[in-house]
C-alpha cells in the first residue's frame, strides 16, 4: 500500500510540475511561435510584391507588419488552443518521460543517455497524438491575417473544421504524422541532451549558479532540438495551414511536403522559421525544465511535510 501511495504521489508531482511548466512557457513565448508559423506558411517570394502588407522579410518585419495591420493583440492569436493543450500536454510529456525512462533501462542500474533519448522519443510521440487537434486549430487561427478583433473564436474555428472535414486526417487530425515526427525528434534530443549533460556537470551549492547551470543546459537542449526537427515543423505548418490554392490539397503527407518544399523552394526553405523557433524553444526549453524541477521539488517537500 505504501508503494502504491508513493507512485500516486510521484505521478501527481510529475503531472503538476509538467502542467505548470507548460502553462508558463506558452504565456511567455507564444508570440514567437506565431511569427514562426507565419514565416513557415509563406512560400518563396515569386509573385508577392514588395508592397504586400502580409509578406514578411524576417522576424522584425513580421512583428512590425502584424502590429501595424492587425494590432498588438494579434501576437497572441491562437493562444487558447495551446493553453488548453500545453498544460495537459506538458503534464503528459514529463509524466510519460518518467515512465518510459523505467522501460528503457535495459538492465542498467542507472539511466544512460540512450535511456533518456528513447524515453524522450516515446514522450514526444505520446504528446503529439494527444495535442494534434489543438495544433490544427492553432495553426488555422495563426494563419488568419485579419485584425485580431475580427478573427473567429477558437470554438468557431473548431466547429468549422469538424463540420467541413470531420475528425480524421483531413480534419482535426490533419498532419498528425508530421506532429509525431516533430515532437518525437525534438524530445529525443531535448531530454537526451539535458539529462545526459546535467549528469556530467556537477550541481553547484550556490543557488544562483545552480539556477544558471540548469538554464544554460535547458537552453542548449531547446536550441539543438529545434535545429534537428525544423524540417518536420515546416511540413506540419504547410499541411495544417491554408493550402496555396483553395480547394486543392498540395501538402498532404510529411515526406511529400518536405520533398515539395525542397524541390520548389530549395534546402533553406526547410529551415524557415528557425530563428523564431530557436528564440522561443531555447528560452522556452530552459523555462520548462527549470520550472518543472523547482515545482517538482516544491511539491516533493510539501508531500513529505504532510506525511
Amino acid at each position: 500500500m505504501a508503494d502504491y501511495e508513493k507512485l500516486l504521489k510521484q505521478a501527481a508531482m510529475q503531472i503538476g510540475a509538467g502542467g505548470s511548466a507548460g502553462f508558463i512557457e506558452v504565456c511567455i513565448m507564444h508570440p514567437l511561435d506565431l511569427v514562426k508559423t507565419r514565416l513557415q506558411l509563406q512560400a518563396t517570394k515569386i509573385s508577392a510584391s514588395s508592397s504586400d502588407p502580409h509578406y514578411y522579410d524576417g522576424i522584425v518585419d513580421c512583428m512590425k507588419k502584424m502590429y501595424k495591420h492587425e494590432g498588438v493583440t494579434s501576437f497572441w492569436k491562437g493562444i487558447l488552443p495551446p493553453i488548453l493543450a500545453e498544460t495537459p500536454k506538458r503534464a503528459v510529456k514529463f509524466f510519460t518521460f518518467e515512465q518510459y525512462k523505467q522501460f528503457f533501462m535495459f538492465g542498467s542500474s542507472t539511466p544512460t543517455p540512450l535511456t533518456f533519448s528513447l524515453a524522450g522519443l516515446g514522450a514526444g510521440v505520446t504528446e503529439a497524438i494527444l495535442v494534434n487537434p489543438f495544433e490544427v486549430v492553432k495553426v488555422t487561427l495563426q494563419s488568419n491575417k485579419a485584425l485580431a478583433a475580427q478573427v473567429p473564436s477558437t470554438w468557431t474555428v473548431t466547429r468549422q473544421i469538424v463540420r467541413e472535414h470531420g475528425l480524421g486526417l483531413r480534419g482535426l487530425n490533419k498532419g498528425v504524422t508530421a506532429t509525431i515526427a516533430r515532437n518525437g525528434v525534438f524530445n529525443m534530443v531535448y531530454f537526451g541532451f539535458y539529462h545526459s549533460v546535467k549528469g556530467y556537470i556537477p550541481e553547484n551549492q550556490d543557488p544562483v549558479l545552480e539556477f544558471g547551470r540548469k538554464v544554460a543546459i535547458g537552453f542548449t537542449s531547446g536550441v539543438l532540438g529545434s535545429c534537428v526537427n525544423i524540417p518536420f515543423d515546416v511540413a506540419k505548418s504547410r499541411i495544417q495551414g491554408p493550402q496555396p490554392t483553395p480547394g486543392v490539397i498540395k501538402y498532404s503527407s510529411t515526406i511529400g511536403a518536405v520533398r515539395l518544399v525542397y524541390r520548389e523552394e530549395g534546402f533553406r526553405a526547410l529551415y524557415k522559421g528557425l530563428l523564431p523557433k530557436v528564440l522561443r524553444l531555447g528560452p522556452g526549453g530552459a523555462i520548462m525544465l527549470v520550472v518543472y524541477d523547482y515545482v517538482y521539488h516544491f511539491l516533493e517537500r510539501k508531500f513529505e511535510l504532510n506525511k
